[in-house]
Order: structure tokens, then C-alpha cells, then sequence
């Protein structure tokens, strides 16, 4: 008999090549690639490279211990030798770094050349031969070339082979799949197929399963109505069938809809939901004992919570109705039950957070009032109890917001003391209990941004510096809460860029910086973390901001290269997240501030009208959403700066000044009157912006442009002493 080709034995079955800025992505194939199963149809099947095995693992990843600056590491070095397949995962940052390419490089020195594959997460094939595109290329040099006879890189172009992970091409899950079937020298369709039907099992497997729960509960609904009616023998045996019923119904709601939504079955999840609305729904409320009734609204609470986190506000608030229905019979009949009293809250602080999130602001704050209504009477029976407290402040920041957000910034101010107020007795009781803490900390940084809007940066100052004094406090209680550290970011940014308004603009940028560097940390930490990358993503276009004002270009350039390279990422993320869209918008509106000041006027336009293009089409969505408006009215200011005509100039300078003064609430704030002198000194109606400057600067508003812009106009704006005491003693 002929003997099969003799294959040589490897350690791992792939190594995976790519550039520290794709970890994400390399934590997800590695993670994909050695929890894979092969169907079990497949297993053992005779290719080119020996018989297909029943896993993929181990697959070498690790890159940390390289031995110097000028080769790759003996760790790594073995590692490819003994590595049957090299992956590399193409993006413009691994197509420049050189570690990838040398990588490369080794394993086609070592004749498996044709064991290459490509994972395609970013940029564009071949890019580097399109004039203008150049920075899009995706491929290292050693992937786009053969070898020469002496091993160095020749000229000759090759063609790798290609999985496409990017939208709209192959797509994650079908990439893996064509990446698993190049490693195991199997047919694309042929593994998909067997994928399909390994999948299709599962999933019927599960929905046979929720099938047969429905029915089982159904029948157990059914035999508990008929023997309730039964005689008065049968009592027991039909509350403890509906026992059995509603305990099979909270499996539905836990367990079962755990499992569905691991195989992205909501369709059969939403079923289950709306199989159990149907069966509370058939269920009388008087003749069943109050823990049962209990146990019922929190099933429903539950139905109502995995229903707001798809966003199916209308079917969460059906739940939550229904349950508050339940809970208010119960309160009515316990007023002393305290329980009680804190889930019949918590349910119409869930009907107000639905209202919220569908624009319907009134509603919320009557749903949030009249939680509050049951939590004060619920005080009159337990003064003392200090979850209660906590509760009711939760309550009165959501007022706060509501009322914040109506532009009713007066009428906001007393829910956010009264916060204040709450939260102080209660971290007197216990100073090291986290929870109360970050609250109070968030009534200080509340009640500061009121100050800002006002013109009061002496007080919103304090406020922030408190703030952030109590954030710090608890994070070096509990150094491992990584919670707690992003609470010390967002602090210790807000003072730092308030400082700075202020014309304290080293320290603005120490405390920035401060909140960068801990923002590094939590991404070192958790790399997949989203609040940690938006945070520095946000931060290191603000002090890139300050930077550049200060006359530091070199470093304001490189903190905004990061700043849009994360940005660009978050978005391709979650394009629906219209905070990032907004903030990515401003670090591109600063990108232009940079173009202009190095005298690209061309490129400094193009760049804002992509910002401006960004802020419309979120202002189209959300109109009355003030930090949008600001944002666009700001973009228009820098694109009326770098047009060369005119009279366009004009004319947008003019649609600059209608959207600042559209702003209805917080016409106080100074970083809005500091635009609008802005505007108005560009349509050179210097008289108007005199009164407005001079409100400026007896706030103490001293932020660098203005200062700048200022001085071009020839006008006089000396350092306010005043102020500047008034703060010193404060912060003292």
C-alpha cells in the first residue's frame, strides 16, 4: 500500500501575527480559533495536511517576550518553526508595523509560504498602488511580494489568501469559518454547511425545549384555574399547581432566556416573554396570598428589564405597568411593609427611565415624582432606614436630569441638593460605603455644572473639586474596583478643563493628563472596555486643545493622532452611539483648528465640513440636544475662519450665531458667550460683543481662544484679580 505523504509534527496548529493597536481582534480569534469545535462528521477526514483533528487549539499569540530591538525573539523564533499556519491580521496599523512584517518574513524563509492566511479587519487591499490611498493599505510588504532566491523580498507580487472580517465583505462569522477551513484544508462551503446544520440542531434543540416549558406551563395554568374552582379541599393542590406553574414560568424568564440569548434567538426569547405577559395576565389578583403576588411583579419587573435592554421600550413599559399594578395593591394593603414600598418605587422609576428613553420628558418626571411619593410615605414608617434614603436620592437625581434637560435649570437645582443633602447623612453613617459615596460625589459634580451654565466658576469649580476629591477617596479605599477609577477619569478631566477656562491652563492640563494616564491603565486592564478607550479618546482631544492654544503643537499633534485613531474605532463599534459621534465630531473640528494654524486652509475646510456633515445629521435626530448645538455652532465658526470668499464667510459665520442663540437654557454659560462673541466679532459688529465680553470677564472666564481672538480684535482684557482671589481662597 502507498504510504500518505510524510507530514512534519507542530506544536501549534496556527500563530497569530498582528499589531498591538489590534488586540481586540486578536483576543477574539484566538478566543474563536481554540474553542472550536470541528463537526463531528468531519473529524478525521484524510487532506493534504493529515487528518482533520476535533480542535484547533493550541494557537500561539504571545509576542510579549522579544529579546531585543533588532530580532524577534528566540520565544517567538521557535514559536514559528513549530507553528503549522501563520495568521496575520490585516490593518493599516499591522501593513506599517515591522514586527508583522518580519514575522512574515520568517515563515516563508522556512518554505510554508502557502500556509499563510489573512484575516481582513481594516483599510484596503493593495491600497499602496493607488496614488492618494497609500495610508489604507492593509498588507505588510511581505505578504504583497514573493522571495527572492536569496530569501530577501523581491518585486515579484503575490496574492494572499483572504478572509474579509470587515462590514459588508464576508463578516466576522463567516471569516472564522474561511480561516478554519484553510487551516484544516477543507472546503469553504463544505464547513459551512456542517456548521449550518450543527447550528440549526442547537437551535431546535432549544426551541423544542421552550416549546415544551410553554406547554407545561399552560397546563399547569389551566389544572390551577380549574381546581381553584374546585371545592375548598382542593385549595392546597391548586395553589401549589400554580406554584409549580409560576416556577416554571421564572425559568422561562431566567435560565430558558439565558440560553436564547447565547444562540441570538430572541424571536423564541420574545415569545417566551409574551407567553408569560399572557399567563399573569389570566391570573386573578385577589385570591392568591401577597408573596405569591409578590413573587408575580417580580417576574414581571424582570420580563420588563430584558425588554428595556433590547429596546423594546413599548413592551417594557407593558411589563412594568403590570406590575406596578401589582405592587400598589400590595402597598395599599401593607403600609407598613417597607419591602414593598422600595419595589413599587424601583417599578415607576422603571416606568419613568422608559418614558426618558422615548423623548417623552413630562411623562418620566411624573413617574419619577410619584416614586418619590411612595418613598417618602414609606419614610414615615422607617425614618431610619437608610437603603430608603439612598433610593429617594436616586429618585431626585432623576428629577434633577428631567428638569436639567426641560432647560428648567432653577427648578433643578433643589432635587440636586436635596441629593446632596440625602447623600451627606448618609456617608456620615458609613464614610466608606462606595455606593453613597460615588452619589454624593455625583451631587457635587450635578450641582457644578448648574454653577457653570449660571457663569459661576467659583462655585462650579468647588463643586468639581469636591467631586473629585471624594472619587479619589474612594479609589484608594478599594484599588481594585475599576468602576471607581473610571469615576476618577471623568472627575479629575471635568475640573482639569474647568481649571482651564479659567486661564489656569497648566493645571487644567496636569489634571487632564492625570485622567489620560488613568484611562491607559483601565484599558491595559480590560482592552475591550468601552468607557475607558471613549474616555481617552475624548480627553486627549481636549488637552490636545489646550496644547495647541498654548503654542505646543508638536505634542497637541500627537495627542489628537490618538484621540481620532480611537475614536474611529469606537464608532465603526457602535455607529448608533451619537455621544462618540458628537465627540468624534469635535476632535475633527480640531484637527481643522490644527490644519489652519499651520496655514492649510484647504485641508483645515475639509476636514470641518466632515465634522459639521457629522453634527447635522445627529442634530436631525436629537434638535434640542445642547451639547450637539454647541458643537455644530463651534464647527461653523472654525469653517467661517478658513473660507476664503467672503461673503460665504458671512454667511456662515451668520448661521453660527442663529444656532448660538437658539439655545434657550443656560444662556449663562460662558463657553456659550464666549462663542458668541466669536460670531459676532467675525460679522464685525464689535459694539454688540462689548457688553457680552465684559460679562465674560467678570465671570473670570479667561479660556486661551477668546483670549486670542481678543487680542486680534484689539481689545482690551486684563486678568480679572478679583476672581482669581475669590477662587484661591475657595480651592484653600
Amino acid at each position: 500500500m502507498a504510504q500518505g505523504p510524510v507530514l512534519p509534527e507542530f506544536r501549534y496548529r496556527a500563530f497569530i501575527s498582528y499589531s498591538h493597536q489590534d488586540k481586540t481582534w486578536a483576543d477574539w480569534l484566538h478566543k474563536a480559533l481554540e474553542t472550536y469545535r470541528v463537526p463531528r462528521r468531519l473529524v478525521g477526514q484524510a487532506t493534504d495536511v493529515g487528518p482533520v483533528p476535533r480542535r484547533l487549539a493550541p494557537v500561539f499569540r504571545d509576542r510579549e517576550e522579544l529579546a531585543s530591538a533588532t530580532d524577534l525573539g528566540r520565544k517567538v523564533n521557535e514559536a514559528l518553526l513549530v507553528s503549522a499556519n501563520l495568521i496575520v491580521i490585516c490593518s493599516p496599523r499591522s501593513a506599517a508595523s515591522r514586527w508583522v512584517n518580519e514575522e512574515v518574513l520568517a515563515f516563508k524563509r522556512l518554505g510554508r509560504g502557502e500556509r499563510i492566511f489573512c484575516l481582513i479587519v481594516d483599510g484596503e487591499p493593495n491600497a499602496s498602488t493607488l496614488a492618494g490611498r497609500e495610508a489604507e493599505e492593509c498588507f505588510a510588504p511581505a505578504l504583497r511580494f514573493e522571495l527572492d532566491a536569496d530569501g530577501a523580498l523581491g518585486t515579484v507580487p503575490t496574492e494572499p489568501i483572504a478572509a474579509d472580517a470587515r462590514p459588508g465583505k464576508d463578516g466576522k462569522a463567516n471569516a472564522k469559518l474561511k480561516l478554519i477551513a484553510g487551516l484544516l484544508d477543507l472546503g469553504y462551503d463544505s464547513l459551512k454547511r456542517r456548521e449550518l446544520q450543527r447550528r440549526m440542531r442547537r437551535l431546535t434543540a432549544v426551541a423544542m425545549l421552550s416549546l415544551i416549558v410553554m406547554a407545561a406551563t399552560s397546563i399547569l395554568a389551566i389544572a390551577a384555574v380549574v381546581a381553584r374552582n374546585a371545592a375548598v379541599v382542593a385549595t392546597k393542590t391548586a395553589e401549589r399547581r400554580q406554584k409549580q406553574a409560576e416556577n416554571l414560568i421564572n425559568f422561562m424568564l431566567g435560565d430558558l432566556n439565558d440560553k436564547l440569548q447565547e444562540v441570538s434567538r430572541l424571536d423564541i426569547m420574545e415569545s417566551v416573554d409574551d407567553q408569560a405577559m399572557r399567563y399573569f395576565r389570566s391570573l386573578p389578583v385577589d385570591d392568591v396570598n401577597d408573596e405569591a403576588l409578590a413573587q408575580r411583579a417580580k417576574a414581571l419587573e424582570r420580563i420588563g428589564a430584558v425588554r428595556l435592554d433590547q429596546g423594546h421600550l413599548p413592551a417594557a413599559l407593558d411589563a412594568f405597568q403590570a406590575a406596578s399594578v401589582i405592587d400598589a395593591k400590595l402597598t395599599a394593603r401593607n403600609p407598613g411593609n417597607t419591602a414593598w414600598q422600595l419595589a413599587y418605587a424601583r417599578l415607576l422609576a422603571y416606568i419613568g427611565m422608559t418614558h426618558w428613553r422615548q423623548g417623552d420628558l413630562d411623562a418620566a418626571k411624573t413617574s419619577f415624582e410619584s416614586a418619590r411619593l411612595v418613598l417618602t410615605d414609606a419614610g414615615q414608617h422607617a425614618a431610619n432606614d437608610h437603603t430608603l434614603q439612598f433610593e429617594l436620592a436616586m429618585v431626585d437625581n432623576n428629577i434633577g436630569h428631567v428638569l436639567e434637560a426641560q432647560g428648567h435649570l432653577d427648578l433643578a437645582e433643589d432635587p440636586y441638593r436635596n441629593v446632596l443633602k440625602l447623600c451627606e447623612a448618609l456617608v456620615k453613617v458609613d464614610p466608606n460605603h462606595s455606593e453613597w459615596g460615588v452619589q454624593l460625589g455625583g451631587a457635587h459634580n450635578n450641582l457644578g455644572k448648574l454653577a457653570l451654565m449660571r457663569g459661576d466658576l467659583a462655585t462650579a469649580i468647588t463643586e468639581y473639586a469636591a467631586d473629585n476629591a471624594i472619587e479619589t477617596r474612594l479609589s484608594e479605599q478599594n484599588p481594585r474596583d475599576n468602576s471607581q477609577k473610571e469615576n476618577v477619569v471623568t472627575s479629575r478631566a471635568i475640573l482639569g478643563r474647568t481649571l482651564a477656562l479659567t486661564g489656569d491652563v497648566e493645571t487644567g492640563s496636569r489634571q487632564l493628563q492625570e485622567a489620560i494616564d488613568l484611562a491607559v491603565q483601565l484599558m491595559k486592564i480590560d482592552s475591550q472596555g468601552a468607557d475607558a478607550r471613549a474616555d481617552f479618546a475624548l480627553y486627549s482631544s481636549q488637552l490636545a486643545r489646550l496644547r495647541r492654544l498654548a503654542g505646543d503643537s508638536e505634542r497637541a499633534t500627537r495627542l489628537l493622532d490618538q484621540s481620532l485613531e480611537m475614536f474611529t474605532a469606537l464608532t465603526r463599534q457602535d455607529p448608533d452611539n451619537s455621544g462618540w459621534r458628537r465627540e468624534f465630531a469635535e476632535a475633527q473640528t480640531e484637527r481643522a483648528e490644527q490644519s489652519r494654524g499651520k496655514g492649510q486652509a484647504d485641508l483645515a475646510q475639509r476636514q470641518v465640513r466632515e465634522a459639521e456633515a457629522m453634527l447635522a445629521a445627529l442634530l436631525a435626530q436629537q434638535p434640542h440636544d445642547r451639547a450637539t448645538l454647541l458643537a455644530e455652532a463651534n464647527a461653523k465658526r472654525v469653517l467661517a475662519s478658513v473660507t476664503e470668499d467672503r461673503q460665504d464667510a458671512q454667511r456662515i459665520a451668520e448661521e453660527a450665531l442663529q444656532r448660538i442663540q437658539s439655545v434657550t437654557s443656560g444662556r449663562e454659560d460662558p463657553r456659550l458667550l464666549a462663542l458668541e462673541v466669536q460670531a459676532l466679532l467675525a460679522l464685525d459688529r464689535t459694539d454688540e460683543a462689548k457688553p457680552i465680553i465684559r460679562k465674560l470677564w467678570n465671570t473670570g472666564y479667561r479660556d486661551l481662544a477668546l483670549v486670542e481672538v481678543l487680542r486680534h480684535a484689539h481689545i482690551d482684557y486684563p486678568v480679572n484679580a478679583a476672581f482669581t482671589q475669590e477662587l484661591a481662597t475657595r480651592m484653600n
